[in-house]
């Protein structure tokens, strides 16, 4: 049985030549990811992106802390309460 939580993670891009790496890890996990919305704000030079996900706390955790590791790119998780076993 896995145990699943659903989250957001909210990814800003400040350094464009990270977008190749950030791209291979959500398609990594792309499995999990339920939905992905990116904005370029042309005017500031960055993407903001947001991940909807439901995925183990690890797996999410694991996710996040690779997307941080990336040079110039920002991210913050919240987790929702609702916890899900399949």
């Amino acid at each position: 049985m896995m145990v699943t939580r659903v989250a957001v993670m909210g990814i800003i891009v400040e350094n464009l030549e990270s977008t190749e790496q950030l791209n291979a890890i959500l398609h990594r996990y792309s499995g999990y990811i339920l939905g992905r919305m990116g904005i370029p704000y042309r005017d500031k030079d960055i993407n903001v992106i947001s991940i909807a996900i439901d995925a183990p706390q690890d797996v999410t955790n694991t996710m996040a802390g690779e997307i941080g590791a990336l040079p110039g790119v920002n991210v913050k998780t919240a987790f929702s309460h609702v916890i899900a076993r399949s």
